[in-house]
């Protein structure tokens, strides 16, 4: 694009041009940008000059515009409008939107939000499009840059000022196999489990993640002799568990979803061993004056509100997603301030 002309050009002439076009009078079109008549005047011959004609001649009935102008006329509404929306922003309408989202969840998060989430918007904005992605280190960085939208994961240990983070749900842990595991049979320790192959589903930045600690135990009672898988895929585990002695580590709210756990139970953790996970819903400051990711977060959160109140059984329509522990931490929201 050759933008020397537009740079040595005032915009605000094209403004007072639409102006006497619409009022076809110096006066008029004066009062109407609350200019005097002389200004007016002289803003005229700058148009005249910038377009090499003379736009307007006088006729008993006024000003009467030139082919030229005319030709102008046709095309000059258009252009101010796109100006006008392109500095104060079009009003933000789901319905019609179209465009991309992505998004960083866990598997775990995802088969039981997405659902419901994917139906909501599906009413409220049918023409956008949700992106997903399971696995993505340096989420948060992800977000500052611009190639990720949103972040749904396990509670990083600090936030910095410049993201806004709030709690969606806290989740128990569990220890997953399939029924029949010989586990299920007697207490659960550490002994008992180093004797089992383990399952990791993968955890996006673990090292800053605040169960780091916890989930660090069960690497320790792994012997050099036993097996383990790593997979970012729930599905994969789910077989494995089903058709093995593995066992996986995990929120046990995964249960509520029986078409994907069938033959699968939850055993307690060893005792003093229980954590709870909490799922934080982040993005970065850059978005906070963005109508789109505004109303996306509302949807969000309120997916979760509606997932939280059906019981676990699913007789609300669909699984819950988790209850919230009586002491659950609050919900809170990071401001530059903090």
């Amino acid at each position: 694009m050759d933008t020397l002309n537009l740079h040595k050009t005032d915009l605000n002439l094209l403004v007072a041009l639409h102006a006497l076009l619409e009022e076809r009078s110096v006066s008029r079109a004066a009062e109407r940008l609350h200019i005097t008549q002389p200004a007016m005047s002289k803003t005229l011959s700058r148009l005249r000059t910038l377009f090499g004609d003379p736009l307007f001649t006088r006729s008993q009935r006024g000003m009467q515009p030139t082919p030229r102008a005319l030709e102008l006329a046709a095309e000059l509404g258009g252009v101010l409008d796109d100006i006008n929306r392109l500095v104060s922003g079009s009003r933000f309408d789901p319905y019609t939107y179209t465009g991309e989202i992505t998004v960083a969840l866990s598997e775990y998060v995802g088969i039981a939000l997405l659902p419901e989430f994917i139906q909501r918007l599906h009413r409220l904005a049918p023409r956008l499009s949700i992106r997903t992605i399971t696995r993505l280190e340096h989420q948060l960085e992800a977000l500052a840059t611009g190639s990720l939208d949103f972040a749904i994961h396990i509670a990083q240990s600090h936030y910095p000022a410049d993201y806004r983070v709030q709690q969606l749900v806290s989740a128990p842990t569990a220890i997953l196999v399939r029924a029949g595991h010989p586990l299920t049979q007697g207490e659960i320790s550490w002994d008992r489990l180093a004797s089992f192959p383990l399952i990791r589903v993968y955890i996006p930045d673990l090292e800053q993640a605040e169960l780091a600690r916890s989930s660090d135990a069960f690497m320790r009672v792994r012997s050099p002799l036993q097996g383990s898988l790593e997979t970012s895929h729930l599905m994969t585990a789910m077989e494995v568990l089903r058709s093995t002695d593995y066992f996986l580590p995990g929120p046990a709210y995964v249960l509520q979803n029986t078409h994907i756990t069938s033959g699968i139970v939850a055993l307690p953790t060893p005792p003093g061993s229980d954590y709870t996970l909490n799922y934080m819903l982040v993005a970065h400051r850059r978005t906070d004056q963005s109508p789109l990711h505004q109303w996306l977060w509302e949807q969000i959160t309120d997916t979760i509100t509606e997932l939280e109140t059906r019981a676990p059984d699913g007789s609300g329509g669909g699984p819950a997603l988790s209850r919230r522990p009586a002491r659950a931490p609050q919900t809170r929201t990071r401001r530059p301030h903090e």
